[in-house]
């Protein structure tokens, strides 16, 4: 008869082994282990303190109109919005800031929400009493079914916006200053016409449109915040060449006067390619007209794609920059 203590310890040492191997075997051998999910280079991109709702910041109020045409862009009706800060008391003029596409921009739970950083900037005092002009491109709902919706959830209809928003032309920004800022001093709001206290944003062709209504009204707007630009040739491809693209703006920019504009720009590295061009490197190019011809300019460039991430985080920077000299 053997040892006892030795065949237990025989036994305990097999029973491990068997254990173990079988912790190393899958239960199904085909099954594979589920894939962690891809993280998104727009992650890294986050709203601030600046961009939330702060316990005793007085709240502006926002308020939306529809315009049902205009001389600019006849049968383009439109949705647009004010926003008022509560400081604004009517005893001076306000200074100004509008936005393209911007019934994106004026809702505090949106991506860039701009009423609530407006609130917070202006409570502290890092920017000047401004009213926000909000106004989207114009756009004609499908008669058949005016509220519905394509596969990837856009209104069916007739959309204006890459005319308005891509030219290179004097008329948007013509359409600004003749008909919708005179609409919000109809409402009662005194707006200041120093270009210096007054600023004009956008994202992608929204971009671009900012730059160039500046561009051709240097008078009337003297501060762009320009995100993800389509400083790319859209029109010159979608007429067939009949109309001048906005890549043109890089040669424009060296070959003409500096004018008295401050720009703030962001790109995203893995923004568009396309038939329209590259967006970084449009970007880029942009950059560097300005920087060669002394403009007061800020290139951010980070590595996000085409989206409102990065540019809405950097809103507040941004507005602190743009205003830095103004109260």
């Amino acid at each position: 008869m053997g040892d006892p203590m030795k065949t237990l310890l025989t036994l305990l040492v097999a029973l491990l082994a068997a254990v173990q191997a079988s912790a190393q075997t899958p239960a199904n051998p085909k099954a594979k282990a589920p894939a962690a999910k891809a993280k998104s280079l727009d992650d890294q991109y986050v709203l601030t303190a600046d961009s939330q709702e702060q316990s005793g910041v007085p709240k502006g109020e926002v308020t939306e109109f529809e315009l049902k045409d205009s001389k600019a862009f006849p049968g383009y009706p439109r949705k647009w919005a004010i926003y008022v800060p509560k400081q604004y008391d009517g005893s001076k003029p306000a200074c100004l800031m509008v936005f393209q596409d911007g019934l994106g921009y004026s809702s505090r739970t949106g991506a860039w929400r701009v009423p609530t950083v407006f609130d917070n900037l202006i409570h502290k005092g890092e920017m000047p009493v401004t009213i926000g002009l909000f106004i989207n491109p114009g756009f004609v709902p499908d008669a058949k079914n005016p509220k519905g919706k394509d596969a990837k959830g856009r209104p069916l209809g007739k959309s204006n916006r890459s005319f308005e928003y891509d030219s290179v032309t004097p008329l948007y920004a013509q359409f600004l200053i003749e008909e919708m800022i005179p609409m919000v001093e109809a409402k009662g709001y005194k707006i200041s016409k120093d270009p210096a206290r007054r600023a004009i944003a956008g994202a992608s062709s929204g971009g671009i449109c900012a730059f160039n209504a500046a561009w051709h009204r240097p008078d009337q707007f003297s501060k762009v915040f320009t995100t993800i630009g389509s400083f790319t040739k859209i029109r010159w491809n979608i007429s067939g060449g009949k109309e001048t693209g906005g890549d043109v703006y890089p040669d424009w920019v060296r070959q003409n006067p500096r004018k008295n504009i401050r720009v703030y720009q962001q790109e995203g590295s893995n923004d568009l390619l396309n038939e329209h061009g590259s967006w970084p490197e449009a970007n880029r190019k942009m950059a560097a007209a300005l920087k060669e011809k002394g403009y007061d300019h800020v290139y951010v460039e980070g590595e996000g794609t085409h989206n409102s991430k990065h540019g809405a985080m950097l809103l507040p920077e941004a507005l602190r920059w743009l205003w830095r000299d103004v109260r």
